[in-house]
């Protein structure tokens, strides 16, 4: 089962139809891949996930586990604007090493190397994506990133995957006020982790809870925390975890 669905949107209203529902500028389409999110309306997650013009085309890369509800909630707001959505026989190779000449580069992070799509079938070069993912913060839908994550505290400005001067979307009102008139009281650190744990296991200090710990590669994990309560030494689980210096 493919990790990732690649979708095709098409019709004239496409990239306007899209500039009015995601988080960052439709217009970046022009240097290559676009990082992006779908949110409610109340500011939460729905779907993060990659655009890539394709022609007078727009294909959509995303995780196969977010695709059907995807496609549902951009049907629902479609209405009568002139977009088809469909799938494809299209299929991710990403890597970090030698690519293809039509790859494009993963916004997110230059260490994230590069995407590219083909029929062949799905499949990298060997990279250890965990372990990039925690040494730079990266969230991964369905593990770091869930229903009641905000994307600002998911850290998508620093991933390129949010535009502040676009205009409007669904969810922006809440998105520009927590960066506009609230300082970050929780959100998404790399940890340093002696020991393991399984994902989600809580994270306390000093008997209360402090946040949740996620991804671990390498002695080192990323974090979900409450900033007022994280201390020098916390523990998860069997594992302690530190803020690194």
């Amino acid at each position: 089962m493919p990790t990732r669905r690649i979708l095709r949107l098409s019709g004239s209203d496409t990239e306007s139809f899209l500039q009015d529902l995601i988080t960052n500028d439709i217009k970046g389409l022009d240097n290559g891949l676009v990082y992006t999110a779908l949110l409610t309306p109340q500011g939460k997650y729905l779907a993060d996930f990659f655009l890539k013009r394709d022609d007078d085309r727009v294909l959509l890369d995303v995780a196969e586990h977010l695709a059907d509800d995807l496609v549902k909630r951009l049907t629902m707001y479609k209405l009568r604007a002139d977009v088809t959505i469909e799938g494809t026989d299209l299929n991710l190779q990403r890597g970090t090493g030698a690519a293809p000449e039509t790859v494009l580069p993963d916004p997110r992070h230059p260490d994230m190397g590069w995407r590219n799509y083909s029929p062949e079938p799905e499949g990298d070069d060997g990279t250890d994506w965990d372990a990039l993912r925690v040494r730079h913060c990266i969230p991964e839908s369905g593990i770091e990133l869930t229903p009641d994550s905000y994307i600002l505290e998911s850290g998508f400005e620093a991933l390129n995957g949010v535009d502040f001067k676009k205009g409007c979307y669904v969810g922006q009102e809440v998105t520009a006020r927590m960066k506009h008139k609230t300082e970050l009281r929780k959100g998404l650190r790399r940890v340093v982790v002696q020991g393991s744990t399984p994902v989600g296991t809580e994270i306390s200090a000093n008997g209360k809870p402090v946040g949740t710990l996620y991804t671990q590669a390498g002695g080192n994990g990323i974090a979900y925390l409450r900033f007022d309560r994280a201390g020098p030494e916390m523990q998860a689980g069997d594992a302690t975890v530190r803020l690194e210096d």
